[in-house]
């Protein structure tokens, strides 16, 4: 067997290790919740949250400390997401609305969380430009690539950049999709899967608001 034979096999044995690799930190990263493509799941004393430091899109720190006395929807993604990030956000922003609808006082002390999960591109700025385009109780967050990872640790997400051939900044960000309702003490009280609908969120909302 020749030499080039022996080290192709080798590359390819490492990039099979790579990817095995890769495949089990996601597992691990991901929240293991029974059923997690349901709409809306009730759940227990899930290990979900604990303490972060980021920065908003005002270019405020913010630390878990904001949670308190407040109901707030907390969402990871990104602004060059193509189409799950703003789907999502849209609904979130169409669920306070609807528990806004007459009486904006109702969403008083409801708040959303938009973290980044590519603070390489999603400076402060770009958050602030885009966290706009949805509603006045969202706030975008950022920080170091540090300090990303280890809010994403504390709320069970996972993340990984896709790279693209065409240059540096082509890529996207695979990640989890799940919106996490926190209470007022910080703590998990239910989370919505994929397909959660601006209604089922405000009914949640409503619920957790007596």
């Amino acid at each position: 067997m020749s030499a080039s034979i022996i080290r192709s096999a080798i590359f390819v044995l490492l990039g099979l290790v790579a990817l095995a690799a890769a495949l089990i930190w996601r597992q691990a990263a991901t929240p293991s919740f029974e059923n997690a493509s349901a709409p809306v799941r009730e759940t227990g004393a899930a290990l979900i949250g604990g303490p972060f430091t980021l920065t908003d899109h005002h270019g405020s720190s913010v630390s878990e400390a904001a949670l308190k006395d407040h109901l707030t929807l907390v969402y990871f993604g990104y602004t060059s997401c193509p189409d799950v990030c703003p789907f999502e956000l849209q609904n979130m922003g169409a669920a306070l609305d609807l528990l806004a609808a007459g009486n904006p006082e109702n969403i008083k002390g409801v708040q959303i969380f938009f973290i980044t999960v590519d603070p390489a591109r999603d400076t402060v700025a770009a958050l602030s430009d885009y966290t706009a385009n949805f509603h006045a109780h969202m706030t975008g967050l950022t920080g170091s690539a540090e300090q990303v990872a280890a809010a994403a640790r504390a709320y069970r997400v996972y993340y990984g950049k896709i790279e693209d051939a065409s240059g540096e900044q082509s890529y996207v960000m695979d990640h989890s999709n799940i919106i996490y309702l926190m209470g007022r003490d910080g703590k998990l009280l239910t989370y919505f899967g994929s397909g959660a609908t601006p209604e089922q969120i405000a009914a949640k909302l409503r619920e957790y608001k007596k």
